[in-house]
């Protein structure tokens, strides 16, 4: 298995191709990249089926302390595709944490010269859940992000 397992050539998903089929699919959004830690998270975003264009796995984020910067991530390789294949948004779906958000400011302030629009996934309360038990800290993102109704 480990020698037909590799992964994609374009967004760096886990494939047996050259190309992954969310690369090969002539019906995604060509324009829109995901940005993702992990190709795991890829499926976790395709559950919700609302998101229709490509993904970018960047391999990890950026952890100066265990000395992962971004020589160690595929940047290069997302920048790349940003001018080649004329994307005009990154959805930057890193992880809600120190390292997610080092990460995120640093695609928007690298790739945001490039005139690509840079959104960062809304972070907030659970549906479902009480405001009594939402910690300080998402209860404060939520009232940042809010949205108008």
């Amino acid at each position: 298995m480990r020698r037909q397992v590799g992964t994609c050539r374009r967004c760096f998903n886990v494939t047996a191709n050259e190309e992954c089929s969310i690369c090969r699919d002539t019906r995604r959004d060509t324009r829109s990249l995901c940005v993702l830690e992990r190709a795991q998270d890829i499926v976790v975003v395709e559950r919700t089926q609302e998101f229709h264009g490509r993904y970018h796995v960047l391999g990890g984020a950026l952890s100066p302390i265990q000395g992962i910067g971004p020589g160690q991530l595929r940047f290069a390789e997302l920048k790349a595709r940003v001018v080649d294949e004329e994307i005009t948004e990154l959805i930057v779906a890193t992880n809600p944490s120190v390292e997610g958000d080092t990460t995120a400011l640093y695609i928007a302030r690298e790739l945001k010269p490039l005139g690509v629009k840079v959104t960062r996934l809304a972070m907030g309360l659970p549906v479902g859940g009480d405001l009594d038990y939402a910690d300080e800290l998402t209860l404060g993102r939520a009232l940042v992000g809010r949205s108008e109704m």
